[in-house]
């Protein structure tokens, strides 16, 4: 039998209008692969990829520049790239540096925090498709959400640490199957709900309870693929 060849994604072509392609080019290659239509690992050749998207070399190997610079791709040689492939351990320690940042993040944001920031952030987490193609709207309103308590309290290096931390989660993620938009959507109204009655002790705790159950859902799903019968040793 000869061996599964996985099929090249199909990436439709970038018609831009505006003078500085590679803006938009980096910011369509940034969607294309946080969306999952370029999984982990996949080679990014530049010449063919600035066909496909027909746009000419320079704004392409500027895109490709400021993701490798991103760490959401990684060089090959002078004209190739692929997307970076995040392994376990990678993840987990990402996850233990992001309980450090976002837990002071919510600490230093609760007492500034508006009632209107926090009344548009529970409307848009209530108006958040349940589809099972909605990935992407669920992952943007995470973005908005994780980095959204540094921003309020004035913290914009901490805002960028969560932001670069939250791209080595999602490339790891992107390569898995494991999805749990609806037990993510609770912990996320949890929070709300703490820094709501401005309780900043009980905010940090519901932030570090659903940043630890992110990381248990993945070692039970690790568990399982190498223990697919459930045997007990």
């Amino acid at each position: 039998m000869s061996p599964l060849v996985k099929p090249s994604p199909v990436i439709e072509p970038l018609f831009a209008k505006s003078a500085n392609l590679g803006d938009q080019t980096y910011e369509h290659l940034r969607e294309l692969i946080l969306s999952r239509q370029i999984p982990g690992g996949t080679a990014v050749p530049e010449g063919r990829l600035a066909e496909r998207l027909q746009v000419s070399r320079t704004p392409m190997r500027e895109a490709l520049v400021r993701l490798v610079g991103e760490g959401l791709l990684e060089r090959t040689n002078e004209r190739a790239y692929r997307v970076r492939a995040v392994s376990t351990r990678e993840f987990f320690e990402c996850m233990q540096l992001r309980e450090l940042l976002e837990c002071h993040a919510v600490e230093k944001a609760v007492p500034l925090l508006s009632e209107k920031d926090i009344a548009a952030l529970r409307r848009d987490l209530y108006a958040l498709p349940q589809t099972d193609d909605d990935d992407m709207a669920h992952w943007q309103y995470d973005n908005r959400f994780h980095t959204f308590f540094a921003k309020a309290a004035n913290q914009e290096t901490l805002a960028r640490a969560i932001t670069q931390m939250r791209v080595v989660a999602r490339l790891f993620r992107i390569s898995s199957e494991l999805h749990r938009k609806a037990e993510i959507d609770e912990e996320h109204l949890a929070i709300l709900d703490a820094v709501g009655h401005r309780d900043v002790r009980g905010a940090t705790a519901a932030m570090l309870a659903h940043l630890r159950n992110l990381q248990d859902d993945v070692r039970r799903s690790i568990e399982a693929e190498a223990n697919p019968g459930g045997y007990r040793r």
